[in-house]
């Protein structure tokens, strides 16, 4: 079956609607709520985790070595560390992020007492009563305290408040569409992947697309703090694509338009033969991709691996620019991940031996090994 028409309109609204919905990793209960009710909006049979984990499987003409796609739920924020003596507040960051990009956030305060709003500022914010020092505080999250916008000027008052140690805080994600389809925002890693994701399965249910085996829709919520989908995968799952952001950094590979494939990250690298499936794949779709490899990042499937699961595992990828930041990408790149998804969830199973927990030698795969031909002779001048 050729590649899928995806409705980028779904996709964006989407996109808007998991924005404006606050999931650090710890505080993703509405989240899943809310994607959890449009997969079965969509068709799909839902279930959770005990703790939230979703997976939605859409049935293929059989059920051994099903297929998984995977994406998080889950974004940065931080923690309420310390009550300082001034009635602001020390924070620690969830998941790996800089302090130099929460300075001057606005964000909420999860209590029990119900949300407050509020703004991470430098120790030093005011150059009218600082001067230069404004400029030459370090950065650093032991550099930074949150400002919560209600009568807080010291213990005692931010204490009726109900404001505890250990509170989430979320940062707002300043959202903004743009004409020319660049997309600028905070937690569009992995907003964005979960968006990917709906269109892709709104598009297959629509055209009421076949798969030659099951396919397992996964979304985690803790892989910025390295669970991913360790507590999620059943043996049945043979392969897994995570769908996660690619750096369109100096020095990086990625790009903020077509299919990023990432062939190795931190953790190693992906499976042969899934990659090149994928990659394969997008030549015979004409989608657009290049390869990247990650060395300071870890997707879902990480966690898998590191547990011990049998699943073979591949990295598809929306480039960003500035990850972990404001972050900016563009409808292409989505457009394009979303497509890839569906031709591969079409497309024949090759490795028929992966159907078995364990099996023989019969049937395994083969990478290849031999000289590769050239052109050149030996008395040939390459400079002719």
């Amino acid at each position: 079956m050729p590649r899928l028409t995806i409705d980028t309109e779904y996709l964006t609204e989407q996109l808007k609607a998991l924005l404006k919905i606050p999931s650090p990793t710890g505080y993703t209960d509405t989240v899943v709520r809310h994607v959890a009710k449009e997969l079965e909006r969509l068709g799909l049979k839902v279930e959770l985790t005990r703790r939230g984990a979703i997976s939605a499987m859409r049935q293929g003409s059989r059920r051994a070595s099903a297929r998984a796609i995977v994406s998080h739920l889950d974004t940065l924020g931080a923690q309420v560390k310390r009550i300082k003596e001034n009635g602001r507040l020390e924070l620690v960051p969830i998941g790996h992020w800089s302090a130099r990009f929460a300075e001057g956030a606005r964000c909420m305060i999860f209590s029990d007492a119900g949300t407050y709003r509020g703004t991470i500022l430098p120790l030093k914010a005011s150059g009218h009563t600082y001067n230069e020092e404004v400029d030459t505080l370090p950065v650093g999250w032991d550099y930074v305290e949150l400002r919560v916008d209600a009568l807080s000027r010291d213990v005692a008052e931010m204490t009726r408040l109900g404001i505890e140690v250990g509170d989430t805080v979320a940062i707002d994600p300043q959202p903004e569409f743009l004409d020319n389809g660049y997309i600028v925002s905070r937690h569009l890693d992995n907003k964005a992947g979960v968006a990917v994701m709906l269109a892709a399965i709104k598009a297959m249910e629509d055209s009421g697309a076949s798969t030659p085996v099951d396919t397992h829709w996964l979304f985690t919520i803790a892989e910025e703090v390295g669970v991913g989908a360790a507590s999620i995968l059943t043996p049945d799952i043979a392969s897994m694509i995570a769908v996660d952001n690619g750096t369109s950094a100096p020095g990086q590979n990625s790009a903020e338009f077509g299919v990023t494939i990432g062939m190795a990250d931190q953790t190693g690298p992906f499976d042969y033969h899934l990659t090149k499936k994928l990659v394969r794949i997008c030549q015979d779709e004409d989608i657009r991709y290049q390869k990247d490899i990650f060395r300071y990042y870890r997707s879902d499937s990480a966690s898998a691996l590191e547990a011990g699961h049998d699943v073979r595992t591949a990295l598809i990828t929306f480039g960003v620019d500035a990850s972990h930041g404001y972050e900016r990408i563009h409808m292409h790149a989505l457009r394009s991940l979303s497509e890839l998804i569906t031709a591969y969830l079409t497309s024949p199973v090759e490795i028929e031996r992966d159907r078995n927990y364990h099996a023989g030698l019969k049937g395994f795969t083969r990478q290849p090994d031999v000289e590769a031909q050239q052109e050149l002779a030996s008395d040939t001048d390459p400079a002719e």
